[in-house]
């Protein structure tokens, strides 16, 4: 399976470099959403979240605060940053890579991630029967 991640990694196609080792690849993503706009990609191929093993989420995810603490250094105008993780088609995953976006934040950066909040249509009953169904799944690892 190639993708365009894929030929990155592979050096196919050129990129932006901004962060490499030997699990983890870094580089600007082309749109530049906002100034500084960082993808972070595993060297290793997974679609997704949920083909991480706990090796490989401790390589990548142990990064981000590293890629993100040099995205912040790089420009005083940055106040914040979105870390953003798509996971299949329905959550708006593009490149069936795993990836996770770095967007750097500047005051009136027309940048907007609308939260939603359905917390008036919970109930006590609601919330302890998701929590279970989610804390059983641990039971069966």
């Amino acid at each position: 399976m190639s993708d365009v991640f894929d030929k990155i990694i592979n050096g196919e196609i050129p990129s932006y470099k901004v962060y490499e080792d030997d699990d983890v690849l870094a580089f600007l993503d082309l749109t530049q959403a906002t100034p500084g706009h960082t993808l972070v990609v595993p060297k290793k191929h997974v679609a997704d979240i949920y083909e991480y093993d706990e090796e490989l989420a401790t390589r990548v995810l142990g990064v981000l605060p590293k890629i993100a603490r040099a995205i912040k250094a790089s420009d005083d105008r940055i106040i914040g940053l979105n870390i953003i993780n798509n996971n299949g088609e329905a959550a708006g995953q593009s490149v069936f890579h795993s990836h996770f976006h770095l967007l750097p934040r500047y005051v009136d950066d027309g940048y907007d991630i609308p939260v939603l909040d359905n917390s008036d249509k919970m109930t006590e009953e609601i919330y302890q029967e998701r929590a279970q169904k989610i804390a059983e799944q641990f039971e069966r690892d």
